[in-house]
């Protein structure tokens, strides 16, 4: 089954992809943190190295990461999301071939990993990763939000229907959720800060504040499409 969508330079895409049969693709800590690890080195021109990292002295393997050599980026990652059975990207192509060849690289590496720590076989993602283009400002600007509302559903799984009951309890979620870009826009400094490019967006965002007005502002309403 080929995929009914073309790739192409400087355009935005979303891409996604959850575990097969609906299971859970991050267990704990480490398998969320190998993730991350790999969102980071899988773009890039070099060879993905794991060995050496994961014995690097007095470091997590998801810091060495970080601190590793990757080569050109492939693409630029506009946002993140990682759930426990699925996860959300927000990339810009930046050449031919660069989103397919970090898509490979990033879901081979997990799954050799996943499958060799829980000792199973088989596919471990849902068929094929999908993509939408976005195509224009108003779904590019939208999606950012939608990317990083969905940790809100791990405290309230029905707030698209009914509203958010605790304002406040669910932003400080949010902020804290580390498993997202969240906390990159709203101007955290961290390591993971080395993953997701927020100068490569159009200027939706002139500061964090703005930042987390657009994000909040979706938690007002009830069923708001996200």
């Amino acid at each position: 089954m080929t995929r009914q969508i073309e790739f192409a330079p400087e355009e935005y895409y979303h891409l996604y992809n959850r575990g097969t049969e609906k299971r859970k693709i991050f267990q704990n800590k480490a398998d969320y943190e190998r993730f991350l690890a790999l969102l980071y080195l899988a773009n890039g021109s070099e060879t993905i190295r794991l060995d050496n990292l994961s014995r690097a002295k007095g470091k997590t393997l998801l810091s060495a990461a970080l601190g590793e050599t990757r080569g050109e980026p492939l693409i630029d990652i506009c946002a993140y999301c990682l759930m426990p059975n699925h996860f959300h990207i927000l990339a810009r192509e930046r050449s031919d071939s660069g989103i397919s060849t970090f898509m490979q690289k990033l879901t081979t590496a997990y799954a050799m990993y996943f499958n060799m720590r829980y000792q199973r076989v088989g596919a471990l993602f849902q068929g094929k990763y999908k993509a939408e283009h976005a195509g224009n400002d108003r779904y590019l600007k939208y999606l950012v939000s939608y990317i990083h509302l969905n940790p809100v559903k791990l405290i309230d799984s029905k707030w698209k229907e009914n509203g958010i009951k605790d304002q406040s309890r669910t932003k400080e979620f949010l902020e804290k959720f580390r498993y997202s870009s969240f906390a990159d826009y709203a101007g955290t400094k961290r390591p993971e800060r080395k993953i997701v490019d927020t100068t490569a967006l159009p200027e939706y965002f002139e500061s964090p504040a703005t930042f987390r007005k657009s994000v909040h502002d979706w938690l007002e309403y009830a069923d708001p499409g996200v």
